[in-house]
């Protein structure tokens, strides 16, 4: 069986120069929107695109991993790629808008193109252990869950969104996932989103500290979540996040940027979790998808459930 010929397209994000030749099925053919540093040395005499549609045009290329210089313009990019018979695999938010995230998820049907977002934020260690005690009843009927997302500021933060997606939708969406995907319980309805810009070192400045967003699951529960960029540098970890979701028989968490956990059923404290089992590769998962090796442990629309709340959320804060 021949390699998967990979592309990637724009550094503006995770992109996968690092991990793709992990992967024995994949092939590097070229980039274009990064720096020839970016790339590990053995691979900055590949292919240089200078445009989109010339990376569009190789037909070596049968997937796309897009980190787009702008945000805003990613969801029409990874639309054209799979309209060119490319598969893609995007940095999020995926979309800013839900008309683009239904068109995204339409043209995967229509041109039978995969298209996935680095999205398995939930199935990570130590979530993915807190995911089996949960699903598994462990703690009984899901009553109320707090989700945090903190990074540290740092002046190359933009202050037009329209690059990233801006805090809520880039930032909180990870402790959207968490939320939705340790759980098994979507956001029935956002409730409350609330964000300010109060903190920012540019007078004038457009990027959002802090995002506090309520919603309620589909079982009746209610989720907390929050994001900044109020991660001091003492703390140890690029990210500090949290996760604590409370049931009706015993209480659940990671915390501490997923190095701390436990889990309490009444009156037994029981300790720290058990995070040695295999977690998800979502990248390894999407490369095995498009060789008909395995499936996703999700549909495309109920991966992108974390991104539609992030949208509404954002929309509601407008």
């Amino acid at each position: 069986m021949s390699k998967i010929g990979l592309a990637l397209w724009g550094s503006n994000g995770h992109q996968i120069q690092n991990s793709f030749f992990t992967n024995p099925d994949v092939e590097l053919i070229g980039f274009g929107e990064i720096p020839t540093e970016n790339m590990p040395e053995s691979y900055r005499e590949c292919k240089k695109y200078n445009s989109f549609e010339e990376l569009l045009n190789d037909d070596k290329v049968n997937m796309v991993s897009l980190c787009s210089a702008f945000r805003s313009q990613q969801a029409a990019q990874a639309i054209l790629a799979m309209r060119a018979g490319k598969h893609v695999y995007a940095e999020k938010p995926c979309a800013m808008n839900e008309e683009d995230l239904d068109a995204l998820i339409e043209t995967s049907k229509q041109t039978g193109c995969i298209f996935r977002e680095m999205a398995g934020s939930g199935y990570e260690q130590p979530y993915y252990a807190m995911h089996g005690i949960v699903q598994g009843g462990g703690i009984g009927d899901i009553v109320q869950v707090f989700a945090q997302k903190s990074y540290p500021w740092h002046d190359n933060r933009p202050q037009d969104e329209n690059i990233d997606g801006g805090l809520t939708c880039q930032v909180a969406i990870h402790a959207v996932r968490m939320v939705t995907q340790v759980t098994n319980l979507k956001v029935k309805d956002v409730l409350h989103c609330v964000e300010t810009k109060n903190g920012n070192p540019v007078k004038d400045g457009e990027c959002r500290i802090a995002s506090s967003i309520t919603v309620l699951l589909e079982n009746g529960a209610i989720a907390t979540i929050i994001a900044n960029y109020l991660n001091q540098t003492g703390f140890g970890s690029w990210g500090n996040e949290a996760l604590r979701i409370f049931g009706t028989k015993g209480m659940i968490e990671a915390t501490d940027g997923g190095t701390k956990s436990r889990l309490v059923l009444g009156d037994k404290d029981m300790g720290s979790l058990d995070t040695s089992s295999p977690q998800y590769n979502w990248y390894n998962l999407f490369v095995d998808c498009i060789n008909d090796k395995d499936n996703f442990p999700m549909k495309l629309e109920d991966e992108l459930h974390p991104t539609r709340v992030v949208i509404r959320a954002k929309a509601m804060a407008k």
